[in-house]
């Protein structure tokens, strides 16, 4: 017995000691199981290799004949059951059912594989022991029996099971990651439920799930979290028990969350934080506090926020900080002094586009450790920046000093900077190519563009010997530079760069760079804002070619043997890669390429404003296709029905063509459509209604067809997305429909010009975001009534009721529910228009006496309101003057009697006014001189009397401001105060309308111009030279005709 006990505890120290021992370690780790073998085996049988979705072959991922323990991505214990597999981004497909048999399983990795929503239907609740699971960068497909795709999805969505009934028997799991996988079915219970279900949770990963707020608080009150990334989710809003935080948080990620509101100050001084990454949320508002010297962050980006306020100096003691960036901000004051001591291992440093001002401090210039700065875009102090200064930044690797002049220096002194890879000079007031660039052997990106440099570019630039062996990005736009066509390189060791991308807009040049012939490895070209003229030479369509500029140039042609090749043949067709093509602003014609719309890689494709004829081609094969815009050219016939497979279709704008065809329902099904632009085409027919079409529609512009019939009531019911509506310029009739009022982020509503008979939609006063509703030109009818609550329009800027049979006398509520025309906006300086943060930027026409004005785009400071041509009767109400910001105002051809109230004279925004036809009487009121912005003002055809006031901008209107009122006298008129005049009666019905209608001016507005909103004196007529003089002379007749008869 004591040999027995001595022998084992010989076999038990043995055991131990071999499972100290590596070898034996693996050993135990090579044992397999049989059933975890055969489990395995299964589900490699099942699984097939698919890369880019086309089936290759079975997977032979494993050998059957070594131990499973020891196959890749296989993890086993010490007792060979399976506890770990890792299969991600292996381009797998087929049925993984098999892996739910193995229940020992602890770590799940399936990311970048393309499987179908039926895994999820097996039951993750299977797998007890599982703790880190990874799903994401996964897509939804399934194969025929014939190994094809039968369909795909870009993203794997999580709906049978939902996401609650997915995670709710999974509560031991530590680690989730489901970027990419889309749950927006259950977008806004996403929180409560990962924080009641996953208690253990630590890192929780789902960037781009379609997930909505409300953020809730409990999710970081999980008392393990330490990991959080949600980028790339319409969150929205942060509740405001965000702060309450009590989760051990190490790194947190909001990238692209539309976040507003103010970011809590705390999340910075959580003892354990080390990364934050809130950039891209530009509507997030918040302020730096003072970090205490033990602060644990390492990674700060609030790249893109609204943040604001001085940066304090304490983060410049940040021992552990590697990389801040606080670009594209609003912070002010001065930079820090960092200094080695404080920030010892900084190494990326971006202050671009804020308001900091005062000094860069040297101290800066210290930070040995830096590899990347960028200063640009701000309002420092300096006169100019001396380049030596950075001559201590040894390890520097890229620079970006844009928007700061320079002091180059001697290039003896400069010679030392460190080497760079990375420069950016943009907007530095550069007059020459910077000469310390010859002695810059790595860089590989150099933007020199918007200086002041001209002339020849030097050969040294392109020399291999020095740059040009690295050079791959390079813009020079915005100089008056001149490209030689040939390069005398004076060694055989000398070449021109094989650029990657080059940028030359806005350069003044007028022929294609002759060296673009030797550059096969081009990716991205930018000529665009030149001279250019004629064809294309075919050595410029690179097949490496992604990015490709040419707009805003001459050029006639995209081929220049275009007479002797089909569409079919002609060298674009070759750009297989082409993801972006912008031919827009020439002087093309003929057909458009059919091939384009074979590109399988296209996304944007823009050809407008050229005369570019025939029908538009099949676009079937451009599935990636985002944005395509087509406008104003001549193209004519149908729609291609082949638009409806580019389901990735975000912006379709085909205005002002000769399109002929009726209302595109079918495109309704894209699921992503965003805007839709027909305006000014020859569409015809009614706009029907199909459930659940364009679902998230924001622009609709079908302006200026032939639509006819009632307006589809279930239409709008589908399309409550709509920010932008314009219908005007057809022959719509019936009545507005009333589901308008769904749409509650309506901004604009113009449905004017069509047969539309109804009363006034009070029904709209309740839409939050209406700016702009125009009726014009309408028959509508009856009077006006409001509430009076106060609550009505309480955003409408623009108001158009003109040209319709509206009765009835303008009442007190009228005016008192215009309310945003109440508010003077004090931020003239710093305009915005309607539209402002979407690719559509709205336009509108305004009529007045004498001018149709055009503003292509519609500031948010412009108000207008237009009563015109209607019966409405009774006094002009003194509550007209709460309407403090009215800057157009128009009551003419109208019956409304009494005096003209002086209250007008408080509308100190004026600048058009026309109270003409109507049954005014009574003497000017003196108060109008006031209206010192006044530039327009018709008074004609009234009963007023009495003389004209003389001051202010009185003393710049003519007689036609006044005509049709005999008792008035004094300058501008013939008849002076002390004389009897004889009565002058108004035109017949139609004859001054007639005289109107050839004598209106059709001015466009460009933006915001200098003083006036409205800018009368800007613009140009589109009447001929002829017809202005006809006119002219026309008018001058007619009014000495009338003059004789007084």
């Amino acid at each position: 017995m004591e040999n027995l006990g001595i022998l084992m505890s010989l076999f038990f120290l043995f055991s131990f000691s071999t499972s100290l021992h590596p070898s034996s370690h693996s050993n135990l780790q090579n044992h397999c199981l049989d059933d975890q073998r055969s489990t395995l085996l299964q589900l490699q049988h099942h699984l097939y290799y698919a890369p880019n979705f086309t089936f290759s072959s079975k997977l032979d991922l494993w050998d059957p004949n070594t131990r499973c323990c020891s196959w890749k991505g296989v993890t086993c214990d010490a007792l060979g059951h399976v506890i770990g597999i890792d299969l991600s981004y292996q381009n797998l497909s087929g049925s993984f059912h098999s892996i739910f048999n193995l229940h020992h399983l602890q770590r799940l990795n399936l990311a970048g594989n393309n499987f179908n929503t039926t895994l999820f239907q097996y039951g993750f609740g299977k797998l007890p022991n599982l703790t880190h699971l990874n799903l994401s960068a996964s897509y939804d497909c399934y194969w025929r029996n014939d190994q094809s795709f039968a369909s795909f999805d870009p993203t794997l969505k999580l709906e049978k099971p939902n996401f609650k009934t997915f995670i709710k028997n999974m509560r031991s799991l530590r680690e989730l990651y489901l970027d990419g996988v889309n749950i927006s079915s259950q977008s806004s219970e996403w929180c409560e439920t990962t924080s009641l279900s996953l208690p253990k949770l630590s890192v929780l990963s789902m960037s781009g799930c379609g997930l909505t707020g409300p953020f809730c608080s409990s999710l970081l009150n999980l008392r393990y979290l330490s990991k959080l990334n949600l980028d790339s989710n319409p969150i929205s809003y942060l509740s405001p028990k965000f702060s309450k935080i009590s989760s051990p948080l190490v790194s947190l990620r909001l990238v692209d969350c539309n976040l507003s509101g103010h970011f809590p100050a705390e999340f910075f001084l959580l003892p354990k934080m080390q990364r934050i990454d809130i950039s891209d949320n530009s509507r997030l508002m918040g302020q730096l506090p003072e970090f205490p010297i033990n602060n644990t962050l390492e990674v700060l980006s609030l790249q893109y926020t609204n943040f604001s306020g001085s940066i304090p100096a304490s983060i410049a003691n940040l021992n552990n900080l590697v990389e801040l960036d606080l670009s594209d901000n609003n912070f002010n004051g001065s930079i820090p002094p960092f200094h080695r001591s404080g920030v010892p291992n900084l190494a990326s440093l971006d202050l671009s586009w804020n308001h900091l001002s005062g000094s860069i401090p040297s101290s800066l210039f210290t930070l040995s450790t830096l590899q990347t700065l960028s200063l640009g875009y701000n309002s420092f102090s300096d006169c100019q920046l001396k380049l030596d200064m950075f001559l201590q930044l040894s390890n520097l690797t890229r620079l970006d000093l844009s928007n700061i002049s320079l002091l180059i220096g001697s290039h003896n002194k400069i010679r030392t900077l460190p080497q760079l890879e990375s420069l950016y000079l943009r907007s530095c007031n550069l007059t020459e190519f910077p000469e310390f660039i010859k002695s810059q052997n790595k860089l590989t990106d150099l933007d020199l563009s918007n200086n002041r440099i001209h002339g020849l570019v030097p050969n040294w630039l392109w020399k291999s010997t020095l740059i040009s062996s690295t050079l791959e990005i390079l813009d020079l736009s915005s100089n008056a530079i001149d490209i030689p066509n040939q390069f005398p390189f004076d060694d055989a060791n000398s070449s021109f760069p094989m650029l990657i991308s080059l940028r030359l807009r806005s350069c003044n040049i007028s022929t294609f760079p002759a060296f673009l012939k030797s550059q096969e490895s081009l990716e991205e070209l930018d000529l665009s804002n030149n001279q250019i003229s004629g064809a294309v030479p075919n050595w410029v369509w690179k097949k490496s070619l992604q990015y490709l500029d040419l707009s805003n140039n001459s050029l006639t042609s995209l081929d220049q043997f275009s007479s002797n090749q089909d569409s079919l043949q002609i060298p674009i067709c070759n750009l297989s890669h082409l993801w972006r093509f912008n031919a827009s602003f020439n002087e093309l014609s003929g057909s458009i390429p059919s091939c384009l719309g074979n590109i399988s890689s296209l996304e944007y494709l823009d050809l407008q404003q050229n005369s570019f004829s025939g029908s538009i081609p099949d676009f079937g094969g451009a599935t990636q296709l985002s944005t395509l815009e087509l406008n104003d050219n001549k193209l004519e016939g149908k729609l291609p029905r082949s638009l409806a497979n580019c389901t990735m279709l975000y912006v379709l704008n085909l205005e002002n063509n000769t399109l002929h065809d009726t209302f595109p329902l079918w495109l309704g099904k894209l699921p992503v459509l965003t805007v839709l632009i027909l305006r000014a085409n020859r569409f015809y027919g009614p706009i029907k209604h199909l459930e659940n079409n364009f679902p998230v529609l924001d622009v609709l512009d079908i302006a200026s067809n032939n639509f006819s019939g009632h307006l589809s009531i279930k239409f709008f019911h589908a399309t409550h997305q709509l920010r932008s509506l314009k219908i005007g310029g057809n022959k719509l009739e019936g009545k507005l429909p009333r589901s308008l009022a769904n749409c509650k982020k309506l901004e604009v509503l113009d449905v004017g010009k069509n047969m539309i008979h109804d009363t006034f939609p009070n029904w709209l006063v309740k839409l939050p975001s209406l700016m702009v509703l125009i009726l014009r030109s309408n028959k509508f009818y009856g009077s006006i009534h409001f509430s009076g609550d106060g609550n009505a329009f309480p955003m409408l800027h623009i108001l158009d009721l003109a040209s319709n049979n509206f009765s009835g006398e303008v009442s007190v509520e009228f005016f008192q529910s215009l309310r945003a025309m109440m508010v003077i906006d004090g931020n003239k300086s710093k305009p915005s228009y309607v539209g402002d943060n979407s690719y559509y930027q709205d336009s509108v026409t305004i009529v007045n006496k004498g001018f149709e004005i055009n503003y292509q785009k519609i500031l948010t400071l412009l108000t207008c309101l237009d009563l015109s041509n209607n019966n409405f009767h009774g006094r002009i109400l003194e509550e007209i003057q709460d309407l403090k910001s009215l800057h157009v105002l128009n009551l003419s051809y109208n019956s409304f009697f009494d005096s003209i109230p002086s209250a007008l004279g408080s509308l100190t925004e004026l600048e058009s006014l026309d109270l003409s036809f109507n049954k005014l009487f009574g003497k000017i009121p003196p108060q109008l001189t006031s209206l010192t912005f006044l530039a327009a003002l018709n008074l004609s055809y009234n009963q007023l009397e009495g003389s004209i006031p003389q001051s202010n901008q009185f003393g710049t209107f003519l007689n036609d401001s006044y005509i049709g009122n005999p008792r008035l006298c004094g300058v501008p008129l013939m008849k002076k105060c002390n004389e009897v005049g004889s009565q002058m009666l108004p035109p017949k019905v139609g004859e001054d309308s007639w005289i109107d209608c050839l004598s209106v001016w059709k001015v466009v507005l460009m933006g915001y111009g200098c003083g006036l909103v409205i800018g009368f004196s800007i613009g140009y007529t589109v009447l001929n030279e002829f017809g202005n003089k006809w006119m002219a002379s026309f008018i001058r007749n007619w009014n000495r005709k009338r003059r004789r008869s007084m």
